[in-house]
This record gives structure tokens, C-alpha cells and sequence, in this order.
């Protein structure tokens, strides 16, 4: 069986952000810039504090079979929680969205090159 890979989201908002809380998040956040976002096993986090206070973490994880997302899901909702938790930060509203790659519809490029290959 093949290994898939799934990309999982994590979002939500800030809840009660102290001054201090929020003075360390700006501090920090050129390193969080949406511009920086990727998916990571360990967990990537982006936010914006303008008028939302809304972050997203991305999750990579992988599993063998389709019904292994829920539990990739599961995990990075854990993880997300924890983290925030940990630094103490509340947080509402979490929601998560996943997506399996092995699901995803080709690119153009993609597509052209399975072609190129199925006629090498």
C-alpha cells in the first residue's frame, strides 16, 4: 500500500490577548507572514492581528489509507491547541480543513508531464 500525504489546516482566532501577549505576537510576527506559510510535520503558524486576530497552522502528515485523515486532522488539532496553549494563548472557533494529495487534481504542468512520461 502506498503512503499518502495529507495537508491539514488549523484556524481560529485569539481570544483575550493581553497587552503583553499581543506586543510579543507583533514582535514576532514578520516570522509568522503569510508570505512564509508552508506545511511542516511539526507545524507552521501564520496569523494576522489587524482587526481579526485569526491564525492558521499547516500540518503535513501522511497515512496508508483514505480514512487516515481523520486522524492526521485529529493530530493537528491537538498539536495547534497544545501550542497555543503552552504559550498562553486563548483561542476560539478552531476549525480545521484537510486535503489528501493523492486526491488533488494534476496541474497543467503536472499533467504534461505524466503524458511525457507515458510516451518516453
Amino acid at each position: 500500500m502506498s503512503t499518502r500525504t495529507f495537508r491539514v489546516t488549523v484556524r481560529g482566532f485569539f481570544d483575550a490577548l493581553t497587552p503583553e501577549q499581543r506586543a510579543g505576537l507583533e514582535a514576532a510576527a514578520p516570522e509568522h507572514d503569510m508570505l512564509r506559510a508552508t506545511f511542516t510535520t511539526e507545524g507552521n503558524l501564520t496569523y494576522e492581528l489587524g482587526g481579526r486576530n485569526s491564525f492558521a497552522f499547516r500540518y503535513l502528515d501522511s497515512g496508508e489509507a483514505e480514512e487516515d485523515i481523520l486522524e492526521a486532522t485529529a493530530r493537528a488539532e491537538l498539536a495547534a491547541e497544545s501550542w497555543l496553549t503552552e504559550h498562553g494563548y486563548g483561542f476560539k472557533r478552531l476549525r480545521s480543513t484537510a486535503e489528501d494529495l493523492s486526491m488533488a487534481a494534476l496541474s497543467k504542468r503536472q499533467r504534461q508531464a505524466a503524458a511525457r512520461a507515458q510516451t518516453s
